[in-house]
């Protein structure tokens, strides 16, 4: 992203400031039931309390059904990729990102280390707060600095890995079987996280066709970080009021 191009974004918002702000709104207000079904279902409590011995298929779905339903992860990923057009450098980041919340998740469960789930939640909605910025170039026009981007990729990976960990744990899962059921709850993620890749790709694409798309890149990347700080305090008032 060139200087002139983030020069551009910042200079021409002006008329837009509404339409962010409704549609923000709008979101978050959509999202909200969304937030508070984020955790565990009772349905998959109840079911994975009762089973025991390695449950392969089973695990590969509850894997799977977390990454693609969890909007917060979704929402990250979306931010690494916004401007990245090459296919290897696609996957170096979601390789990244995917060696960092596999450790944590694999290591948080097998020695039952977790986060408060009010707190990590909010941490992974700081990281759509930081990749938006990134995005828009802030970091650079406020500091004089550029993170390392695919530093800072992997240590949110490693924090949104604990987000995972935290749910698994509140499965109270059987320590029959427990090391091959979170290689498969593992290995459903990452189906899930190519699943949603795929999608995203598939729609970057079409978008950056578009004559317009520098303009709505700010706008959306405004609504993203919106989206983050939303989820960042509805995880704190819950935190709060715990």
């Amino acid at each position: 992203m060139s200087h002139r191009t983030q020069t551009s974004w910042f200079a021409d918002h002006g008329p837009l400031r509404v339409m962010v702000l409704l549609a923000t709104i709008a979101i978050t207000l959509l999202w909200a039931e969304a937030a508070l079904a984020h955790a565990v279902t009772l349905g998959d409590k109840g079911y994975i309390q009762e089973i025991t011995g390695p449950q392969i298929i089973p695990f590969l779905y509850l894997g799977a059904k977390h990454m693609v339903t969890g909007y917060d992860h979704i929402l990250f990923l979306f931010g690494v990729i916004f401007f990245l057009y090459g296919m290897k450098e696609i996957g170096i980041y979601v390789t990244l990102f995917a060696i960092g919340h596999s450790t944590t998740m694999l290591a948080g469960v097998w020695f039952n280390f977790g986060i408060n789930s009010y707190i990590i939640d909010a941490i992974i909605g700081f990281s759509v707060v930081y990749k938006a910025l990134d995005n828009l170039g802030a970091f650079q026009r406020w500091f004089g600095v550029q993170p390392n981007t695919k530093a800072a990729t992997l240590i949110f990976g490693f924090l949104h890995g604990f987000g995972l960990s935290s749910k698994i744990l509140d499965y109270d899962i059987s320590p029959d079987g427990l090391l091959v059921n979170l290689l498969a709850f593992n290995v459903g993620v990452e189906i899930g996280q190519l699943t949603a890749l795929a999608a995203i790709l598939v729609f970057m694409n079409r978008w950056r066709a578009m004559p317009a798309f520098g303009r709505q890149a700010y706008t959306v990347n405004v609504i993203m970080m919106g989206l983050g700080f939303y989820l960042m305090g509805f995880q704190l008032i819950g935190l709060a009021m715990a």
